[in-house]
Formats: structure tokens, sequence, C-alpha cells
């Protein structure tokens, strides 16, 4: 690379970080989560970048290297629906198969009868759930993945065989993409890992949200005890999946578990108090996250600010960014705030005005990143997308900054003392510990006596068993 691509990445980072510490870097940073609208600029389909990974590379690489952007995604078109197909998951609706070439692809929630997870399974959820969505949930999920009791097919077989080594693929690919936006478009990635609340997991993946909603009438105790017990599980993949360098944050994307989906009931007694340790363990580990609040929270900021401050970046979708920036901005950065109607069919002048006036109302002290509200997809206009980031750079530089300031220190686990809450003895358990598929103690009694070096046969068994929990739990939560 370049020194001057080098020099330009960095002051990019510097930038980003900044922002993100809820400091004042040299100018307003600008990191739009560009997805469907990479395709659109590169002249390629929905189909395309849904169905080939490299061609969705290539189509961020191409806007990252000509939009004045400060970080993106290497792929925002995250589900690679290549893997979707490998593995026969039904509850995605995929551009050129199931409907017209340029639409994005689509999750298709089940009838409320045809839910994954029946109302009567909490139980086996709670017990182990890796060995429940291994036996029960995919099964179900999957039109080629066959459940206990069934003969098993081919189609069984080449579901896992196919889907392992895809996802190892794209996973890897990740690496490959980092290098080489860094090398031609001076590009920093805008986060690493991934994050879902345990009860917007329920709604999503597991029960639907209708059968979850009768579920909350009729039996809150056992959602409630459902999501203590798949935090910890959720906590391990998000720590497992994030930058160890702690520079940029995990991405947690939020749901259905606001007012008025859920009532303030539900959100204060289920969904809060099973999040915020999860939140509060990754800070521990020296890890911000990344708040991506689809829809309007703006009901819950009170509890948002309960967080120390820094630990979290909160994107603003449709809630109102002055009242969030009242409320939350002098704790932590803010992002978003420009509607994604707008970009797409808005004027120029309109996009112009909003971005004037987000930069001017929240973002004097510094902490704010300009971005859309939420994910752009193909239906944005080029040309309002190079408004908004003309608009920024116009207006948002900070005259007492010059870009003479160093890169915030990287941030430090919090020590052993510091008490999150994940652990807290009275939560309902799984039996397993969170990486775990099948425990070593199993394994060996399957095995006859080992005469060798028994802690070597055990850390190589913990360590591949851990790949079966990784690639169940990212289905879940990535797919």
């Amino acid at each position: 690379m370049g020194s001057a691509n080098e020099q330009l990445f960095q002051q990019r980072l510097k930038r980003y970080v900044t922002a993100m510490r809820n400091g004042k870097p040299d100018m307003v940073p600008i990191r739009p989560f560009v997805a469907e609208f990479t395709a659109k600029y590169a002249g390629m389909t929905c189909q395309e970048v849904s169905l080939d990974y490299n061609l969705a590379f290539q189509a961020a690489r191409k806007c990252a290297a000509d939009f004045d952007w400060d970080a993106v995604v290497g792929n925002m078109v995250y589900v690679w629906t290549g893997l979707t197909e490998a593995i026969g998951l039904k509850y995605y609706g995929v551009p050129g198969i199931h409907f017209e070439p340029d639409m994005a692809f689509q999750y298709r929630e089940p009838a409320e009868d045809a839910a994954f997870m029946k109302a009567d399974e909490y139980d086996a959820l709670i017990d182990d759930p890796t060995g429940y969505m291994y036996e029960t949930w995919l099964p179900r999920a999957s039109a080629a993945v066959c459940g206990p009791g069934q003969v098993v097919t081919k189609e069984n077989n080449l579901s896992f065989t196919k889907g392992g080594m895809a996802m190892l693929a794209y996973f890897n690919a990740f690496g490959e993409q980092a290098r080489l936006m860094r090398e031609e478009a001076a590009m920093p990635g805008a986060i690493c890992g991934i994050l879902k609340a345990p009860l917007d997991i329920l709604a999503d993946k597991f029960r639907g949200y209708l059968g979850l909603l009768d579920d909350l009438r009729t039996q809150p105790e056992k959602v409630k005890a459902a999501c203590e017990a798949i935090a910890p599980h959720l906590y391990n993949v998000a720590l497992g999946s994030s930058d160890p360098t702690g520079t940029v944050p995990v991405g947690f994307w939020m749901h259905r578990s606001c007012v008025p989906f859920v009532s303030f009931d539900t959100f204060n007694e289920i969904f809060w108090p099973t999040l915020k340790p999860i939140i509060l363990e990754l800070w521990k580990q020296g890890r911000q996250t990344l708040f991506y609040a689809e829809g309007n929270w703006n009901h819950h900021l009170d509890r948002f600010a309960e967080l120390p401050a820094g630990s979290i970046v909160y994107h603003v979708d449709q809630g109102d960014i002055f009242r969030v920036h009242e409320v939350l901005g002098k704790k932590f950065c803010l992002s978003g705030g420009i509607p994604n109607a707008m970009l797409s069919y808005g004027s120029p002048e309109e996009v112009r005005q909003r971005v004037t006036e987000v930069i001017e109302g929240v973002a004097q002290d510094g902490g704010y990143i300009l971005d859309a509200s939420a994910i752009v997809q193909n239906d944005a206009s080029i040309e309002n997308m190079r408004v908004m980031t003309q608009t920024g750079r116009e207006i948002g530089r900070y005259a007492e900054n010059s870009g003479d300031y160093a890169l915030p220190e990287p941030l430090t686990s919090l020590g052993p003392e510091f008490d999150s809450g994940l652990y807290n003895p009275d939560w309902a358990r799984s039996r397993l510990q969170p990486g775990v598929c099948i425990p070593w103690e199993a394994r060996k009694s399957q095995l006859p006596p080992i005469i060798g070096d028994e802690a070597l046969v055990r850390r190589i068994w913990e360590e591949v068993d851990a790949y079966g929990n990784m690639y169940i739990w990212q289905v879940l939560l990535s797919f």
C-alpha cells in the first residue's frame, strides 16, 4: 500500500474512533451502512451481490474508493444467500429465485402455527440451547436437515458439509476484504462481531413475533428464564466474533423489543435485565457495542443512559435524534438521523438541509457520526448519497482541531472485580457452558483408557467441538 493511502487510512480510522469515544476529531466522520446501494452504484443486481459474495465485496470496495467516507462494512449485504441455500434455510426469500432479481433478500417469518419452536419447548431450550438448535430447531428451519427418528438423507449430510465449508470460506474472505479495502480505498472497517438481544432472537428465529406475544401473556416466567439461559451464549458469540483490539464496536441489531411492539413491563422486566449484563460484560472486556436502534426506541433512552459512559455507540433510525442527544449525548457517541426515505425520494436540497440541521444540532461537541437512519438499499439516490457526503465534509469541520491529535488509547478491561450481572446465580442456567456442544467428560466416557497425554486429547477435542458450536450459533444469529 502506498504511503499516501496508508496515511489516509490512519487519518480516517483516528477520526472514526475519536468520535466513537465521544471525542471531537478534526471533522465529523461519515460511516454509511451501504448494503444493496453498493450493487446499484457498481451496476449490479441484488441477485448478484446476494448470491456471489465476491461480487458484493467488489461493489463495497468500489463505493469505498469513490466516496469520501471514513468507515464502512466489508459487506453490508451480509446474509450470503449462497450459504442459506446450501443449508436449506426456509426463512429467506432470495432475489432471482423467489422474486425479481433487483429486490433485496427478504426474511420470511413463518406463520404462527409453523414457528420453528413450539410453545411447550422452553424447558428444552433452557436446558441445552445448542443441543435444542441441532436436534429440533434446525430440522424445522431447514428443508434439508433431518430430525430425530427420520431417515438420514444425502441432502441432510450435504447441508452440514456444504454449509460448514461455505461458512468457513465466507468468514475467512472478510480478512482479505479488509486488506483490499485498506490498500485500494484506504477504508477502515466499521464494526466487528454480532449480537442480538435474548428477547429479540426468541421472536426472530424461535417463536416468531406473534408466538412470543402469546407466551408473554400466558407464560412470561418461561420467556424470562429462556432469555436468562441464552444470554451467556449470545455474549460468547459476541465476544468471540469481536475485534480483539477493541478498536471498532460489536454490531448489535435491535429489532422488535421496544414499545409499542412490547409493553413497558416486558421491556423493563425481561428485555433490559437480560441484555444489559451482556453489554456490561463486553465493556468489561474492553469492547464497545454499537446499538443499531432500528425503529424508534426513544421510550427507553433513560434505561440506556444507565450504561457506563463510552460503552456504546447509539445509532438513531426513526427516533428523534435531537431528543436522543439531550438524553444520551453527554455519555455516548451518536450516529444516523438522515432519513432513508429522504435519501431515496427527497431532493438534494432537502438532504443538504437535513444534514446541516443534524450536524448543527448534535455534533457541535463531537461524538457524532454522519449516517443514514437505516441500512442503505438500492432505492437510495446516488446523487443524494453524494450530497450527504459533500455536505458532511463542508460543514462538519471542527475549526479548533486540525487533525493533530492522537488516536484514542485502546479500551482496557475493567478487571475481574467488575460484576456485570451476566452470571447472576438466580438466573436460569443451561446445563452446558457456552461454546460447548459435547463436553469433554461425555466424550472421554466413550474412549478407551487414554495412555498418552490426556490434556492434549482434551484440548483438541474442545477446540474442534467449539467449531460445531460456532456453526449453529452463527446460523441462528448471522443467517
